[in-house]
């Protein structure tokens, strides 16, 4: 009965109710749909550094991370590569080898990461191969192909089959290179890394540096299921104890934490949201028990007790937001869905977040777990501003409450 009795009383004043709905929707959808498209961003940008830059593993000589050193190679390394690549759960694994170098262009030179590979083994951990807007991937040149970034080849100004020298420091110490035709040009949604990276076969570059085809600095694996990258990890560390095997969190720490302060970020963000909305909450309910000081005297001078009042109260309000919060959280639901296969076009600042990584076209992202946290979130509020309102009705003296001319 006091959940009907509160349920009309809701209602009774037809247009506060509905402004205080409005905003509490507004404010909740604003919340759910801010998660569902960060939540997109942070997804987007976790699964381009899984796919295009670090892979899910990568194993290396000790220390070599710290302090990258040419001659510090893995030996062997294309077979430990093959026999990393035949374990179940891996579905592939690439050897590379690494320079620090120049590349030259007729008009000017950058500083650059040279990255030796095996076109096909590489093909099946990262994803390069399908960046490529311009040209080929290390083919369609006979004769020292190099593939490299959109940012790199606008800097240097140059096309496909434009020629460039790339020169870096050899086994011996003595500076080393050759020219290289340019056979293809890839974007990724890093900027930083397409200005960086350069791509050449891998018996190119080691035939150059005077090592043997078969060593490389570091093993890119690639795993079926981002699920089983802590147990391969552990079982790599055991079995190659004198190489050191780290997984992309601790590779690309910054993009771990992007992952690990998405939630604390976006709980911080829909409590500043809740709290706004508490207030507005409070001043509505207290303006309706202050008008209605006559009737809830004369409810309580006709037998309700107080708890019955409280309990009244509090149902109001937390009807209130509940209905609020449910299609806020509708809407915000409904709008994430509409932009789940187009996306979110957001080129007009793709510049910026072009230079941390981000996709200019972001992929709304709402899980299950969001909705329930907000919902929660929404009952919680919607209880605790009731609290003030019918504590202020606990004090209302039925006497004095029914002398009162309204």
């Amino acid at each position: 009965m006091i959940l009907s009795i509160a349920w009309r009383n809701v209602w009774r004043s037809k247009t506060r109710s509905m402004v205080i709905l409005i905003a509490i929707a507004l404010g909740i959808f604003t919340g759910v749909f801010n998660y569902a498209f960060y939540n997109g961003m942070a997804l987007q940008r976790i699964n381009s550094a899984i796919s295009t830059e670090a892979s899910h593993i990568q194993l290396h000589r000790k220390g070599y991370l710290e302090e990258p050193d040419e001659k510090e190679f893995v030996p062997d390394a294309v077979a430990l590569a093959n026999n990393i690549a035949s374990r179940e759960v891996v579905k592939a694994a690439s050897a590379r080898f690494i320079v620090q170098g120049m590349i030259q262009s007729p008009t000017t030179s950058r500083g650059v990461k040279v990255l030796g590979i095996d076109p096909e083994t590489e093909s099946e951990v990262t994803n390069i191969h399908a960046k490529i807007i311009d040209g080929a991937y290390l083919e369609g040149i006979k004769r020292n192909p190099v593939v490299i970034g959109e940012k790199l080849a606008d800097k240097l100004k140059l096309k496909v089959r434009s020629k460039v020298v790339i020169t870096f420091a050899d086994a011996q110490g003595y500076l080393s290179g050759a020219s290289f035709r340019v056979a293809g040009i890839y974007r990724t949604s890093n900027n930083i890394y397409d200005n960086t990276n350069v791509f050449v076969r891998a018996e190119d570059l080691s035939g150059l540096y005077g090592a043997s085809p078969n060593d490389g600095h570091e093993i890119a694996v690639l795993l079926g299921q981002s699920d089983e990258v802590q147990p391969v990890l552990s079982s790599l560390k055991k079995e190659y104890a004198q190489l050191d095997v780290k997984d992309w969190r601790e590779l690309m720490p910054e993009v771990s934490m992007l992952e690990s302060s998405l939630d604390i970020s976006m709980y911080i963000f829909m409590i500043i949201i809740l709290l706004a909305l508490t207030f507005g909450i409070i001043n509505t309910m207290l303006m309706a028990v202050l008008e209605r000081t006559k009737e809830l005297g004369m409810l309580m001078a006709i037998g309700m007790n107080k708890s019955r009042v409280f309990t009244m109260i509090m149902f109001e309000t937390v009807l209130l937001s509940i209905i609020g919060g449910l299609v806020g959280i509708g809407v915000g639901i409904l709008v994430t869905l509409l932009f789940a296969n187009s996306g979110i076009d957001i080129s007009i600042v793709a510049e910026g977040f072009g230079a941390m990584g981000y996709d200019s076209i972001v992929y709304p992202v709402l899980r299950i777990k969001n909705v329930i946290d907000v919902v929660a979130m929404v009952f919680v509020t919607g209880m605790l501003a009731a609290i003030y309102p019918a504590l202020k009705a606990l004090k209302l003296k039925p006497a004095e409450a029914i002398r009162i001319d309204m």
